[in-house]
């Protein structure tokens, strides 16, 4: 489960590294997918790509936020103030479309969110497959809940890691590569 590098010629399903998510029957090469000794040109700059990123999605995500609070006013002033009552359903609409947002686009054929396209970053699993819908929103709960909880001096994580992965990030088993980077190029680095 850590970023470092294993150098054994093991490819059994036994060898080092095989830990409960992934299938033990697979080949060390699958489960080591993304080495950045192997292949660093996937990890540099990934860490500030995705506070950029980060921020453009937040722009993203609030847009039709805003834009429910501002209905709600209008529709509160036009029925003189009966319209407020619903107020109590931004929180839970917000929370509701942030989950949809991160989950279509995490989860989708790009495996990237707006600001991440933007910034030509995607995100892998671990062995290097996309995303599924439930992973790219179980991803942004562990994100807000982790900095919420650990305060957000837990984003350091990715600067002692090879592959810049971020707490969540190694709980979920998931990995952010540089998507500008051709997989056949990556291929043939690999020994």
């Amino acid at each position: 489960m850590s970023d470092t590098r294993n150098t054994g010629g093991a490819t059994s399903g036994a060898s080092s590294g095989t830990t409960w998510r992934n299938n033990p029957s697979a080949s060390a090469s699958a489960q080591q997918a993304y080495d950045p000794w192997l292949q660093p040109e996937l990890f540099r700059g990934v860490l500030t790509k995705r506070v950029f990123a980060f921020l453009i999605d937040l722009v993203i995500l609030s847009i039709p936020i805003v834009l429910a609070i501002l209905f709600i006013t209008l529709f509160g002033i036009v029925t003189l103030g009966l319209g407020w009552f619903l107020f109590w359903l931004i929180s839970p609409l917000s929370v509701i479309w942030a989950l949809l947002y991160y989950g279509m686009s995490l989860g989708g054929p790009q495996g990237a969110t707006v600001g991440m396209r933007m910034m030509d970053i995607e995100m892998r699993t671990w062995t290097g497959e996309r995303p599924y819908f439930v992973l790219g929103a179980v991803h942004a709960v562990l994100y807000w809940v982790s900095v919420s909880f650990l305060s957000p001096l837990v984003l350091l994580v990715g600067l002692f890691n090879g592959r810049r992965r971020l707490l969540h990030d190694i709980v979920l088993g998931t990995v952010f590569i540089n998507s500008n980077v051709q997989p056949s190029m990556v291929q043939t680095t690999r020994v």
